[in-house]
């Protein structure tokens, strides 16, 4: 019989070699998930203090290499390590752990989260870092998301006698190769990359970029995703009002183990409009960390589970925003009625000319088009052999909206900047809807 994938089994306590003791109190995140759920550190009061934030039902340990001893394998476990496990001694004993068992995904509790820690225990295959003093809710949320990662990466594979055994991490998506099933179920997934770039700063490309994020993320049935790829200076979490804990450096220091699950636990969620976010460094020392290749593995995972990949650029052309522009699949160039914006564009429209990219992903979008500058729309058009896609005008609830840290398509719905950002969004809805009722 040919290898089959189905469901992960759930994990009943019995996936680890003891059983919790029980527990009077409620349990709402252990009642939430289908993986095991272990406590690991060596201070009685730590291990007591973190099972009464999970509200019980978890497994203590004394060490990792408890906790290793006592796995069976049998199907997936959450492991949330205390403070101890920031020392690199036992981040060395957690990589052993997650090599030796794939299906288990640890969540260190620390003191205090800091980019530096943060890299060392995503390189030793830690699935998050969290604050002990974030509170209950936090850190359920961690080992929720954890435990659907872990559970998502258990593929059960029918043996020739009919048995069946697990088989360790399976494919992000789809059937294997060679399953009668396979060519039924389609292709894998491939998101639309929309890339916003100005070669010009003060051009609005932030501004129009989470917004236009945002109308797309509200007209979609499928995730959308922001990517601040202005390494040095990005504002889109400041643009959306967020407070993140991870930043597109973290996805990069685990750049050689990274896959869909580990990257959707980094990024982080625009509550109003479900929009995921992928921010630039907090400081401009972290952006030559970013590479380029980096960038383009990066698009690459999130096309496997987004919708519409929307990246922000800085003003200017490198090998990192050269090679965003080559992956995408839309370019929207955002310029201004004025002569050194208009320039600008011109320069860059040749040089990509030069560099071959296809000119039909290429598209005008005129920012502040009803300015009284003595510079229209067809001048401009005329000097960038460009027909503009999108007029964006010029409006107060711009600045009101960055102020306020909301995008303007929802801080002023009925303004002609967000109907003319809606109808940008709609260019790409609109002909993949078309497709979808053509298959129908």
């Amino acid at each position: 019989m040919a290898p089959e994938q189905v469901d992960a089994p759930a994990a009943p306590p019995s996936a680890l070699a003891v059983t919790p003791e029980p527990s009077s109190a409620v349990v709402p995140v252990r009642d939430t998930i289908n993986s095991s759920l272990a406590v690991v550190d060596p201070v009685p009061s730590v291990r007591d203090e973190l099972a009464a934030q999970l509200g019980g039902g978890s497994s203590p340990f004394a060490s990792i290499e408890e906790l290793g001893d006592r796995l069976t394998g049998a199907a997936p476990v959450v492991a949330v390590i205390g403070p101890s496990g920031a020392d690199p001694t036992q981040l060395a004993a957690v990589a052993a752990l997650v090599n030796r068992f794939p299906m288990v995904g640890c969540i260190l509790v620390t003191e205090q989260v800091t980019t530096s820690l943060l890299q060392q225990a995503l390189r030793a295959g830690v699935r998050d870092v969290v604050a002990i003093h974030s509170g209950p809710a936090v850190l359920a949320e961690a080992v929720q998301r954890v435990s659907a990662s872990v559970e998502h990466a258990i593929v059960t594979v029918t043996a020739p006698g009919g048995t069946t055994a697990p088989n360790g991490p399976g494919p992000a998506h789809g059937p294997s190769e060679g399953h009668p099933d396979a060519a039924a179920s389609g292709p894998p997934h491939r998101g639309s990359v929309v890339t916003v770039f100005s070669p010009k700063g003060g051009s609005g490309t932030s501004v129009v970029a989470t917004s236009l994020a945002v109308a797309l993320a509200e007209r979609s049935t499928r995730p959308v995703c922001i990517v601040d790829a202005d390494l040095q200076f990005g504002d889109v979490a400041v643009l959306l009002k967020l407070a993140p804990h991870h930043t597109i450096v973290d996805a990069v220091a685990s750049i050689d183990r990274l896959d869909a699950a580990m990257l959707e636990s980094l990024l982080v969620t625009h509550e109003p409009s479900g929009l995921r976010v992928l921010p630039a460094p907090l400081e401009p020392a972290y952006a030559d960390q970013v590479g380029a290749s980096d960038l383009v593995r990066i698009l690459g995972i999130l096309r496997e589970i987004c919708d519409y990949v929307v990246v922000d650029t800085p003003s200017y052309l490198n090998d990192v925003v050269l090679s965003i522009l080559d992956e995408s699949d839309s370019v929207e160039l955002v310029a201004g009625l004025d002569i050194p914006s208009v320039k600008n564009l011109k320069v860059t429209l040749q040089t990509l000319r030069l560099l071959e990219v296809p000119e039909e992903k290429l598209h005008l979008v005129l920012n502040r088009a009803d300015s009284k500058v003595k510079l229209d729309v067809a001048e401009v058009e005329r000097a960038l052999h460009f027909e503009a896609r999108s007029q964006i005008p010029s409006d107060v609830v711009v600045p009101q909206s960055v102020n306020r840290g909301e995008p303007v398509v929802t801080h002023a719905p009925r303004s002609g900047v967000a109907k003319a950002i809606t109808a940008l969004a709609d260019h790409y809805v609109a002909p993949r809807a078309s497709r979808t009722r053509r298959r129908r």
